[in-house]
């Protein structure tokens, strides 16, 4: 059987076709990613932006066509925190179901990290006995998930993500001194109000900050999954990339290998977020897994890893 997994997120579209086969697992068929911005300026107005919510319909009813195309006898989803967010993200919805014929489901920020969960665990191969702390840094959110040893899996979502941030506090081409540390300020609040012990054996990072960063650390002129995805990265390489976007003009860090030109001007946010958690957790090194959200549909549709974590009190 072929299943489409469909993710609508705050930056990107990405859309997943795997195989699935005897013995419960799956193999990737297409795998197509697409930034749309579809949260650009929902974090002021709390409604999606008529350009950005049509380039986005535009870009999901392409790839529900490509994935049916290639097979797809059912196609699953999940719309994250800008539908979460936008006042009339059920009106998109209803116009996604209307031009596709697809339910789009908006997942709520434990659901979002059980689903990166998932596909951290089994797209690693990751067994049960260490302590592990998985990052997914998005354009609107960044999701936490700790799973410990004999312990219940904890997930938490909190309101900083690439673009919410850049939005909020990045005014200047490059940002100023001033911009960066209140960035940091900010994050480092965020993670205080968590009220978690990052200390982990194992620190994983997804979603397209994390790739990017190690995209452009490995100075790809084309993106490479299998280069990518179980990559280590080094503190010191997030910390050299990081100080190489906050120096560089949008124009230039356009330029750099690896680094999608759609995606930069709201990188240095997102390396940020992931640098101040490396920081607070102590850790040296960070495992880079390509496969997100996406790949946690199709598990979930396999059923693997049982049902998710009930919502934690705000």
């Amino acid at each position: 059987m072929k299943i489409g997994a469909l993710d609508v997120g705050t930056n990107t579209v990405l859309m997943l076709v795997a195989e699935t086969a005897a013995d419960g697992g799956a193999r990737r068929v297409i795998d197509l990613a697409r930034i749309t911005r579809l949260g650009q300026g929902v974090d002021h107005s709390h409604r999606l932006d008529p350009s950005a919510a049509l380039r986005t319909l535009d870009t999901i009813a392409e790839f529900v066509e490509r994935a049916r195309a290639a097979g797809a006898e059912k196609i699953v989803s999940a719309g994250t925190a800008t539908l979460r967010d936008a006042a009339d993200g059920e009106s998109f919805i209803s116009r996604v179901r209307e031009r596709t014929g697809v339910e789009l489901e908006i997942v709520s920020g434990e659901t979002e990290a059980w689903l990166s969960y998932l596909a951290v665990v089994h797209g690693l191969r990751l067994g049960p006995a260490q302590r592990l702390l998985i990052i997914d840094i998005g354009g609107g959110s960044t999701e936490f998930i700790s799973a410990r040893p004999a312990a219940e899996l904890q997930v938490a979502s909190l309101q900083i993500g690439s673009v919410r941030l850049t939005e909020r506090i990045i005014h200047h081409d490059p940002p100023t001194a001033r911009e960066a540390a209140d960035l940091r300020l900010a994050i480092d609040a965020e993670l205080t109000g968590l009220g978690w012990s990052l200390e982990t054996d194992l620190l994983v990072g997804i979603g397209g900050t994390v790739t990017t960063v190690c995209a452009v650390a490995l100075g790809l002129e084309t993106y490479d999954t299998d280069r990518v995805h179980g990559h280590v990265l080094s503190r010191s390489e997030v910390e050299r990339v990081l100080r190489s976007f906050g120096a560089l003009p949008l124009a230039q860090r356009r330029e750099l290998k690896g680094l999608d030109p759609a995606r930069a001007d709201v990188i240095f946010a997102g390396v940020a977020i992931l640098e101040r958690v490396m920081c607070e957790a102590g850790m040296d090194r960070v495992t880079v897994s390509d496969q997100g959200v996406r790949w946690g549909l199709v598990w979930r549709e396999l059923g693997a890893g049982g049902a998710p974590p009930p919502p934690k009190p705000s």
